[in-house]
Order: C-alpha cells, then structure tokens, then sequence
C-alpha cells in the first residue's frame, strides 16, 4: 500500500490517493488532502460537502448519490464539480476521508 506525506505527516493510501485508515481523518487531514491538491482553503460549501458526505458514510458505511448530496448540501451538481474538479467521488469523498467509493456518488 503507498504512503502519502503531507506537511510533515504519513497517511496509507490506495493507489488513488484515497485514505485507508478512516479513522485517522479529521478537519486538518481534509485540509492537508485539499492543500495536496492544490486547494488553499475549504470554505463553506467544501465543508458543508465534506462534512454530509462523512457523516453519511459514517451511518450507512457508503457514500451518498449525488443527488440527495445535493438535495441535503443545498449545493447544486454544477457547484460541487467546481469546488472539487475530480468530482463527488475522486474529489469530495477523498476529502472525506472515505475509501474509494465503488459506485456512482
């Protein structure tokens, strides 16, 4: 399994940089894996994203669909591409915390 280091810190990650061990996550290491990807900061609506998508998963052991991740965020399809380029699942989900998704989120 590769390692990602990240501001002085060693996360075990897949192949695609998704997070292997859940519990570790927290708000920094969202931020670190934004700031990885070159996004400086998290605002609102990164969080609100991050933060439903987590619990979610923390509940029903899988990500959300997309579209009740919009419904439940009040952020649009078109909005979450924009604060997260990779998409729900490669981009939101890894912030997340959350494995890999097998599915459409």
């Amino acid at each position: 399994m590769p390692h990602l280091e990240i501001a002085g810190r060693t996360f075990l990650v897949d192949e695609e940089g998704f997070l292997q061990q859940p519990d570790v996550w927290n708000d920094e290491v969202a931020a670190l894996f934004a700031a990885s990807d070159g996004v400086e900061e998290l605002t609102p609506e990164h969080w609100a994203v991050v933060r439903f998508i987590r619990s979610y998963w923390e509940q029903s052991g899988s990500a959300p669909m997309v579209r009740l991740l919009c419904k439940e965020t009040g952020v649009n399809l078109r909005t979450i591409y924009k604060l997260f380029p990779a998409g729900p699942a490669k981009g939101a989900c890894k912030y997340a915390g959350l494995p890999k998704p097998d599915g459409c989120v």
